[in-house]
C-alpha cells in the first residue's frame, strides 16, 4: 500500500484488465476485445454473455486511451453548434451524444455564435483535440469552411443545414414549410404571412420555398409586406411580428420558420391585443418541448432530431457507404394556436 492510499484510509485496488477477463472467462484476449468493443454489433451468444458477466464482476472498464492508440483514433466526435442557448441546437447535440455513445464514441461540443471566423477557430480547436470527425450545424450556403474540410479530407457531416456538397443529414424543410402553410390554407385562411429566418441558412430558405409552393398551388397572393427575413430568435420574432401585426391590413395567419420566432410573435400579438388561435392563427417549426405547454399550445412542424442525429453519426463513421444527403421527413402537430379565420 502506498503512502497516499494509507493516508486516504483505502487499500490500493488494481484495475481489472482485458487479460484478467479472458483468463476468468476461459477465452482469448482477442475474443474479449471483440465482445466488449461497443462499436461492433452486440453478440448474443452464450460465450459473449459470459464474457460480459465476468467483466462486470471484475469491474473491468475499457482503457480508451490504450485502445485509441492501437486504432489510431480517439473515440471522440466533435460537434459544432451556433449556441447552446438555442433549444434546437442543444437538443441536437444531446441526440448526437446519445447516438455516438451507442456506437462507443464520446461527443464533445463547441460553439461559435454567428461568426464565420469563430466557426473556423472552433473547428480547428476540435481538430487539435484529435476528434475522429466533426458534425456541424452552423453551415451557411456561402460558407467556405465545408469546402476547406473536403479539400483537407477531414471527416465531417453537416446537420440541420447543408451547403449542397458536403455529406449532410437534414430535415425535409421544403416539405415542412409546405405542410405548415397548407394547414393554414385548409383551415380557410387566405391572408397568410411568413416570418423567415436568415437567407444564408438552407433550412430557412427551404421552409420559405415550401410556403411559396403552397401559396402558389392555392392561387393565393403572397403579400411582400407580410413576409420578412430575420434571425432565429425570440427578439427577432417579436420585432418582425410587431411590424406585420401593427399594419392596418394585417394577415389572419402567420407561419414562423422556427418556434423561437413564433414565441416572439406571441409576445407581439399580446401587445397588439390579439388572441392567438382566434384573432391570429400561428404555426411554428421544430416542436420544441416548451411550445406544447404554452397558455395557447402552438401548432408546429416536428423535425425528428433523433433521426437527423443518428444519420449524421452513421454518415461520419461509415463514409464508405455514404450517400451525400440523408433527408428526414417532418410532420405537422396541430394545436390550439390555429383555427379557421373569423368571419
Amino acid at each position: 500500500m502506498d503512502q497516499e492510499s494509507e493516508l486516504n484510509g483505502f487499500p490500493e485496488k488494481k484495475l481489472a484488465t482485458m487479460r484478467d477477463v479472458a483468463r476468468a472467462a476461459g477465452v482469448s484476449v482477442s475474443t474479449v476485445s471483440r465482445v466488449l468493443d461497443e462499436r461492433l454489433p452486440t453478440s448474443r451468444s452464450a460465450s459473449a454473455d459470459k464474457i460480459r458477466q465476468v467483466a462486470r464482476e471484475l469491474g473491468y472498464r475499457r482503457d480508451y486511451v490504450a485502445s485509441s492508440l492501437r486504432r489510431g483514433d480517439t473515440g471522440t466526435l466533435g460537434v459544432l453548434v451556433p449556441r447552446l442557448t438555442d433549444a434546437v441546437t442543444a437538443m441536437l447535440f444531446e441526440e448526437i451524444a446519445r447516438a455516438a455513445a451507442r456506437r462507443g464514441y464520446f461527443a464533445i461540443v463547441a460553439t461559435c455564435g454567428d461568426s464565420q471566423e469563430q466557426e473556423k477557430k472552433s473547428v480547428e480547436s476540435l481538430l487539435d483535440r484529435r476528434v475522429d470527425g466533426v458534425i456541424m450545424s452552423t453551415c451557411r450556403l456561402d460558407d467556405p469552411l465545408p469546402q476547406t474540410l473536403r479539400e483537407r479530407d477531414v471527416p465531417h457531416v453537416l446537420a440541420l443545414r447543408t451547403d449542397g456538397f458536403s455529406p449532410s443529414s437534414v430535415g425535409d424543410d421544403e416539405l415542412g414549410g409546405y405542410l405548415a402553410t397548407r394547414h393554414l390554407i385548409d383551415l380557410g385562411h387566405r391572408d397568410i404571412g411568413l416570418i423567415g429566418g436568415p437567407d444564408f441558412a438552407s433550412n430557412s430558405r427551404n421552409r420559405r420555398k415550401g410556403f411559396e409552393r403552397a401559396m402558389q398551388e392555392a392561387g393565393l397572393r403572397i403579400e411582400t409586406e407580410w413576409c420578412c427575413h430575420s434571425d432565429f430568435n425570440i427578439a427577432s420574432g417579436e420585432q418582425q411580428g410587431m411590424k406585420i401585426l401593427s399594419q392596418g391590413h394585417r394577415p389572419s395567419a402567420l407561419f414562423a420558420v422556427n418556434d423561437e420566432l413564433a414565441i416572439g410573435v406571441l409576445a407581439a400579438a399580446h401587445q397588439q391585443g390579439l388572441v392567438i388561435g382566434e384573432d391570429l392563427s400561428l404555426v411554428g417549426y421544430n416542436d420544441i418541448p416548451l411550445v406544447s405547454r404554452l397558455p395557447v399550445a402552438l401548432t408546429s412542424v416536428r423535425t425528428p432530431l433523433e433521426h437527423i442525429a443518428s444519420n449524421a453519426v452513421d454518415m461520419l463513421l461509415n463514409p464508405e457507404i455514404n450517400n451525400n444527403m440523408r433527408i428526414t421527413t417532418p410532420s405537422l402537430i396541430p394545436r390550439k394556436s390555429t383555427s379557421s379565420p373569423r368571419k
